[in-house]
């Protein structure tokens, strides 16, 4: 699989074909992804918010890598990322950005389905999501990503952001890693104004398919919390969540995020403890 790293020489990237895709968040902008074959591997590109008068201006693709870090830190299976330098065209129009790619993660005989499709067909009337994951065997893949949306304040976990795999074949059933993170932490600041005013402290509303509007709220569904991560957030962690990531994100971004994880898991580390 696609290992995390930031390619800093621009790639030229222009031949890539962008399809529209609305946020379905509702922030204002457009995301933008592409898909190629490379060596008999599907990889998939996306794009930061853009603007048509603007251009690129979010940051979404950043925060892929980030979080894709912190999972690595915290020993949870997620999907990697690569952080890329380029130029792309965009009807027509030629911008140098950073993107991001993935590899698919399907196995070979593997058809995907959202959760969200995939209750609407196997599930009793009047069960919720996670009890039906829970009866599933998914429990512990759910408390996980609950317990990970919380500390990235993960905005995006709609039906479709999470992904199961099937091999009829072989007759397997299994959860997608957990995979698309763009839309946490500070995805709604674009200008440094924005950034400054940004409450770190609030809890905002989130669009999430299991549980409430609230990734705080939602902590409470998982009952034990001490065991979900095998690893740590501790003050050492900075320096590798943001490597390389200096001269890309303002150091008052940096800050922003890192004090804003820092403490949100200080809070969730606090209720394992009670």
């Amino acid at each position: 699989m696609m290992d995390t790293r930031i390619i800093r020489e621009k790639q030229e990237m222009r031949y890539l074909q962008w399809s529209h895709t609305r946020n379905s968040s509702g922030t204002a902008g457009t995301f933008l992804k592409s898909q190629e074959i490379i060596d008999g591997r599907k990889i998939y590109y996306k794009l930061s918010r853009f603007d048509r008068e603007k251009g690129i201006v979010g940051h979404e693709c950043i925060n892929e890598v980030i979080v894709d870090r912190i999972l690595t830190l915290l020993g949870v299976e997620h999907l990697h990322y690569e952080l890329i330098h380029a130029d792309v065209d965009i009807d027509g129009m030629l911008y140098e950005t950073w993107l991001c790619a993935s590899e698919d993660f399907k196995e070979r005989g593997e058809t995907k389905a959202t959760l969200e499709n995939y209750l609407q067909v196997d599930a009793l009337p009047g069960k919720s999501p996670y009890e039906y994951c829970r009866e599933k065997g998914w429990q512990r893949y759910i408390d996980t990503m609950l317990a990970v949306d919380y500390l990235i304040l993960n905005r995006d976990r709609h039906g479709a952001n999470i992904e199961v795999l099937r091999n009829s074949r072989k007759k397997t059933l299994r959860i997608a890693p957990l995979f698309d993170h763009g839309l946490s932490f500070l995805c709604s600041c674009v200008s440094p104004e924005e950034i400054q005013a940004f409450d770190i402290d609030s809890d905002r509303p989130c669009q999430n398919y299991i549980g409430s509007r609230s990734t705080l709220e939602n902590l409470s569904l998982i009952k034990d919390k001490g065991s979900i991560f095998s690893g740590k957030i501790i003050q050492n962690s900075k320096d590798y969540i943001f490597e390389d990531l200096h001269d890309i994100l303002t150091e008052e971004h940096i800050e922003k995020i890192w004090n804003m994880l820092y403490k949100r898991w200080n809070y969730y580390e606090s209720l394992c403890n009670t």
